[in-house]
């Protein structure tokens, strides 16, 4: 199959099921096709909290990004400092001062019918977290990642509380190797070394 025609420089959105052999290296040229045409500041915003399984996908993602030390991207949002409802609009703030006309990347856990469950999706333009329970957060990234932890449709508090944490896992697993390799990229692209990975998240596995 032809990758490149699959996920096409010109598309806005793509997904595929976290079990594709293929997600890595087609999900990262897909992020890095959507990149600026100039360097900027890269921020990943990992939206979600410890305390839910499967709103756990973006703190769990955040630290295994983390831990492989990104040298041009700045990382919010681990399972030791997670970005949540009751801090997103301040760590928006802080990003906005401290890092001025950033690009900024989303990730965040979602639900969504039955056949789209385990599927990692990104697309170009914000997230909108907490749109499943009807939290009123403001919208997050320049471009986004989420995944489909689950069904959605009825208790979706609950659904997401007893979400299997072994494909939360492996979804976060994956969304780390792609971001790796998108920040791979940045380096074959000399960008300046201005974009500083955030000292204070090493080790928060």
């Amino acid at each position: 199959m032809n990758l490149m025609r699959r996920f096409g420089p010109n598309m806005k959105n793509f997904r595929m099921q976290h079990t594709d052999p293929m997600i890595v290296s087609a999900m990262s040229k897909q992020i890095i096709s959507w990149l600026p045409a100039f360097p900027r500041e890269y921020v990943v915003v990992f939206i979600g909290t410890d305390r839910s399984t499967g709103d756990a996908l973006g703190p769990l993602a955040g630290s295994y990004f983390s831990a492989m030390k990104p040298r041009h991207m700045t990382v919010y949002g681990t399972l030791h400092e997670p970005v949540h409802a009751t801090n997103l609009a301040d760590r928006l703030k802080e990003i906005e001062q401290t890092h001025r006309q950033s690009f900024v990347i989303a990730v965040d856990a979602c639900l969504g019918k039955t056949t789209s469950v385990g599927h990692l999706i990104a697309g170009v333009g914000a997230v909108k977290p907490g749109a499943a329970l009807n939290k009123p957060l403001p919208s997050v990234g320049d471009i986004h990642i989420t995944g489909v932890v689950n069904v959605s449709g009825f208790m979706e508090h609950s659904v997401l509380q007893n979400t299997r944490l072994s494909v939360v896992v492996d979804m976060a697993e994956k969304i780390a190797d792609v971001l790796e390799q998108v920040d791979l990229s940045l380096k074959y692209k000399n960008i300046g070394p201005s974009v500083v990975w955030k000292q204070e998240e090493q080790g928060t596995l």
